[in-house]
């Protein structure tokens, strides 16, 4: 029997993985300076695999946005795959504002759905923001551990002493093609260069129509279970004179990982 022929196909098949791995890998582009960064930052947080080691992960979330509302969730996201899953107790702010009840929102394998008091909520604005949320309320909580994710694209932009601490500025935009989003958040990060953390950032919402990056958030720590988490985030907007006024704090708080959750457990 010639198996020549299937030892063509093999090697056929192991060049074109390699060539996607390649490519993939070759989508996330930085200088020097600011893969140096970012590598110092994955070596004190251990990077995606680290979080996604914990498999899963349920916290309450209070998005607390002062005067414009408030919303108090429990979050429940599964790592592999993206899988989210919310029950808003209280929803004054970006989840059926103007009704009372129960609120819960999910998003398995791409699919949205939405329910209050359990029925299911259909209209298409609601079910737009609940992809919305679904998927920013996942990525702030993971941010820090998606830093290296296909199609980011930093630029080093030098130094800026706040304080006592000379930042290192790093612009991180991200390339459309990957994306395949009409519009992309853009981030101005700082990274402080005694811990290695980003302390701040600025930032755009061009879902919000704000597409230039000058939203700032400010960010405390905490180690849960080994992992660093922002769990205190405190964000703040230019007023007409382009001084910073404080709008939102957002907390994570009552975080546990390894619940056993299933994306099945998410569908409503």
């Amino acid at each position: 029997m010639n198996t020549k022929p299937k030892q063509l196909i093999t090697k056929i098949q192991f060049l074109v993985t390699l060539l996607c791995f390649t490519l993939v890998v070759n989508s996330q582009q930085a200088d020097d300076k600011s893969s140096a960064l970012l590598d110092a930052l994955t070596e004190v947080n251990g990077g995606y695999h680290k979080i996604a080691s914990k498999k899963d992960v349920e916290f309450t979330y209070i998005y607390d946005n002062m005067d414009a509302g408030r919303d108090v969730s429990t979050e429940r996201h599964i790592f592999n795959g993206e899988h989210s899953w919310g029950a808003y107790k209280e929803h004054a702010r970006n989840v059926l504002p103007n009704q009372k009840g129960l609120a819960i929102q999910s998003l398995v394998h791409g699919k949205p759905a939405l329910t209050l008091d359990g029925k299911a909520i259909t209209d298409e604005k609601a079910i737009a923001g609940t992809v919305f949320l679904r998927k920013v309320n996942f990525y702030w909580f993971t941010m820090m551990y998606k830093l290296k994710d296909p199609g980011t694209n930093y630029t080093y932009l030098g130094t800026e002493k706040i304080g006592d601490i000379s930042y290192d500025k790093v612009s991180l935009m991200y390339d459309a093609d990957i994306t395949k989003k009409e519009k992309n958040d853009e981030y101005i990060l700082y990274f402080n260069p005694n811990t290695h953390l980003i302390d701040l950032f600025f930032f755009s919402l061009p879902d919000w129509g704000i597409d230039k990056p000058i939203l700032k958030m400010t960010l405390e720590y905490e180690q849960v279970d080994g992992i660093y988490l922002s769990t205190v985030r405190k964000s703040y907007g230019p007023n007409e004179q382009g001084e910073y006024q404080m709008n939102g704090i957002y907390t994570f708080k009552d975080i546990k990982f390894n619940n056993g959750f299933k994306a099945e457990d998410f569908k409503l």
